[in-house]
């Protein structure tokens, strides 16, 4: 597969999923299903329709039905690669590091979060990223939530801002503070802006804070006709009643 032929997904599935109770109890979020179907499985479909062809996914929890999963499943013309955490969670900005070595061949790389749901055009996306200047896309939205990301006039990132506890999290100043947006578990990245970083655990906007510094970490702002986070028993249920509407 020839670099510009290319197209790369991280995939993270590492998570504990503590939020969907007892559906984790024996296995991985990302194997509990919705009509029958596992949220991996949702999302790599969607990754192939959009003509990604090599995907990475990250694993901890009962990682071992990630892998009997893919090597069952057997995608053909997707590379699908597992980097390994099971004996040790790096949290989102560790898992980037731990994975570069996949990454090694791609010009960029399209990270999502196992339990979100939409529609949006990633191949779009990632082919102009690939031809902007910028280090890393983060795809916001407007939503009433506690956890915002900040940006500043130039649309560079700044910090995460918690709006109850009124915390800011940054090197800069919250006047120089442009917008405040809610992240949506997406987001696009060039490899190239990592490698100087130490493996470590740590959260990926730590990794991004510091990249911001020399170069722009944008904000993508999206309005998808559907978005959802499945990270909750109520919200699988309420998805999956949509779903089935929608046949």
């Amino acid at each position: 597969m020839k670099n510009d032929e290319r197209r790369t997904a991280f995939i993270l599935a590492a998570g504990l999923g503590t939020r969907l109770k007892e559906l984790t109890s024996d296995k991985p979020k990302a194997m509990v299903e919705m009509n029958g179907k596992p949220l991996l499985e949702y999302v790599i479909d969607k990754l192939i329709l959009q003509n990604f062809n090599h995907i990475v996914i990250n694993i901890h929890h009962f990682g071992d039905k990630i892998i009997d999963f893919v090597n069952e499943k057997n995608y053909p013309d997707v590379k699908i690669e597992i980097s390994d955490e099971r004996d040790f969670l790096y949290f989102t900005g560790g898992a980037i590091l731990k994975a570069l070595p996949y990454f090694a061949q791609s010009k960029a790389v399209l990270i999502h979060n196992v339990d979100v749901f939409s529609d949006v055009d990633f191949q779009t996306y990632y082919d102009d990223f690939i031809e902007s200047g910028d280090a890393a896309w983060l795809f916001t939205q407007d939503r009433n939530n506690i956890s915002k990301v900040a940006f500043d006039k130039n649309d560079n990132f700044i910090g995460t801002y918690n709006i109850q506890t009124k915390e800011f999290d940054s090197d800069r100043d919250f006047s120089e503070v442009s917008k405040l947006l809610s992240f949506s578990g997406l987001h696009i990245f060039k490899p190239e802006f990592f490698s100087d970083f130490e493996l470590k655990r740590c959260h990926v906007w730590t990794l991004y804070k510091e990249i911001s510094k020399t170069k722009r970490v944008k904000s993508e702002f999206i309005q998808p006709n559907y978005w959802f986070d499945l990270g909750t028993q109520e919200e699988l249920k309420n998805v999956s009643e949509w779903l089935l509407s929608q046949n």
